[in-house]
């Protein structure tokens, strides 16, 4: 039987109560499918971490993600809880660099028994991808604030950083099948260092003749992607306009607590819910689960191919498939969605329903 170490971040607000019911579901698939094992191992880190040790990620938490062979990872941080310059403890975005987790893939699926907030209705299923350790990220800590006149951040983009990240993009769309698009989002018109993401992106694109692509100024690409979501298959971005697009992805499909994601580099790997940690709604039980659980099932599909193990792919997808059966029969709808499961219900439920493909 084959074994893999998981490290396990739970983090802060509803963190913890979502990411139990991701092991909670992982472990059913562990016992259904057999053929591998998950070794998890908690670790400290986030807000009360920082409390407690002065690092929300301490170098035992980092140096035993490095050792891993996948990071799952639940919300960190607490509005209340800053650093001393006023900004807010961000580890789930150190970690993305001190691993070289370049590229945030933010799926967007509505499924069928979600109540809908777009009134066209029709399919929606496409990908942002993130460029995750440059563009305006890259000044996190580096900022400078002159005479408490002038903020100034700085925008990063590297030919090394775009070529692997929009390299990504087309390998996913690829895997994905379907319309094997990639769309390139930027605000070329103004900005050089856009006007060169989009260069470099073009040249990537020609090695890959078998996929199409096109162009899309972010504002437009945001008015499209709410009144014609349907026309989207993958789109790559810079970091900043990544972040936004993939909530407003989010927003269309219902909400944060439907938004899995996953931060990948060339040799680790983080998967967790793209939301915060809710610290008004923690320890109430109506937190959507749901975003980790499907976190879980990405986590399992990733270490699935990098390992050449059928028995996690497949682990993975039936999780997808359990939840995409549990919503169309309205099965898992909490109090974000109109209903009213509870988060260990929602959690029970998925694992209940795991079945062979």
């Amino acid at each position: 039987m084959r074994s893999y170490h998981i490290a396990v971040l739970p983090g802060d607000g509803i963190g913890p109560e979502v990411v139990a019911e991701g092991l909670k579901v992982l472990r059913r698939a562990e016992a259904l499918f057999g053929g591998f094992r998950l070794e998890c191992e908690t670790l400290a880190a986030g807000a009360r971490c920082y409390l407690k040790e002065g690092d929300p990620l301490p170098p035992h938490t980092l140096e035993r993600a490095h050792a891993a062979d996948a990071i799952y990872l639940g919300a960190m941080g607490d509005p209340a809880i800053r650093y001393p310059d006023g900004t807010e403890l961000a580890p789930q975005v150190t970690i993305r660099f001190a691993l070289d987790l370049y590229a945030g893939i933010r799926p967007a699926r509505l499924y069928p028994g979600v109540p809908p907030v777009l009134t066209n209705r029709q399919p929606i299923n496409f990908v942002v991808v993130r460029e995750s350790t440059e563009g305006l990220f890259a000044s996190m800590g580096g900022g400078s604030v002159l005479r408490e006149e002038t903020a100034v951040d700085t925008q990063v983009i590297t030919r090394r950083g775009t070529e692997r990240v929009v390299r990504a993009a087309f390998e996913l769309a690829r895997q994905r099948g379907g319309r094997r698009k990639v769309t390139c989002v930027d605000k070329a018109n103004i900005f050089k260092s856009f006007a060169f993401f989009r260069r470099v992106f073009a040249e990537v694109a020609r090695e890959y003749p078998d996929v199409e692509h096109d162009f899309g100024y972010v504002d437009a690409i945001a008015m499209k992607l709410v009144l014609a979501p349907e026309q989207f298959d993958v789109l790559v971005t810079e970091n900043m306009f990544g972040d936004i697009l993939s909530d407003l992805a989010a927003g269309i499909v219902g909400g944060l607590g439907m938004a899995p994601s996953a931060d990948i580099g060339d040799a680790h790997a983080v998967f967790q819910p793209c939301h915060g940690t809710a610290p008004d709604i923690a320890g109430k039980g109506i937190a959507n689960p749901l975003a980790a659980i499907l976190s879980a099932a990405m986590m399992l599909a990733w270490l699935g191919e990098r390992r050449a193990d059928a028995a996690l792919r497949q682990a993975g997808a039936a999780i997808e498939r359990a939840v995409a059966e549990g919503l169309s029969r309205r099965e898992l709808l909490g109090p974000d969605l109109g209903g009213a499961r509870a988060t260990p219900e929602i959690g029970a439920r998925v694992a209940a329903l795991l079945e062979p493909g």
